[in-house]
């Protein structure tokens, strides 16, 4: 259990710092405050390229990131309807290194591919049951 907290804990802290960190340009027109989804906004972050900026979904996700070609891309948040994602991002999915909190509580810590667990992850869920191992297209490879 101390192993997995330190796991969350070090990427938590690397994700953090990355976003801080980023060497890329605030993205043109980017509106740090937005709180609602339109077609004006999203119009504009279709444009956005090698730069930081803060997206809404018609659903009411919020993604706060990198962009390229108006996709998330690079280090990112991305929070909905509970449900919280820290990590990278590649082609608007998640591929990487990330932390995944469902809106039940559980938790996977872990690598990414194509948007689906995919790699060394481990998966805690409320009840305190672990799943620990290598992930293969979101499933645990026993």
């Amino acid at each position: 259990m101390k192993k997995l907290l330190l796991y969350i804990f070090i990427v938590l802290i690397f994700c953090n710092i990355t976003l801080a960190q980023s060497s890329l340009p605030e993205c043109d027109g980017n509106d740090k405050n937005i709180s609602k989804f339109s077609i004006k906004h999203f119009k504009m972050v279709r444009k956005w390229t090698n730069c930081q900026g803060t997206a809404i979904s018609p659903k009411g996700g919020k993604y706060i990131g990198e962009f390229y070609n108006g996709k998330f891309n690079g280090q990112g948040i991305f929070t909905e309807a509970g449900r919280k994602y820290i990590g990278q991002y590649k082609n608007h999915k998640r591929h990487g290194l990330g932390t995944y909190t469902y809106a039940n509580g559980d938790i996977y810590v872990g690598e990414w591919k194509k948007g689906l667990r995919h790699g060394k992850g481990t998966f805690t869920h409320t009840n305190g049951k672990i799943e620990e191992g290598i992930w293969k297209k979101d499933k645990l490879m026993k």
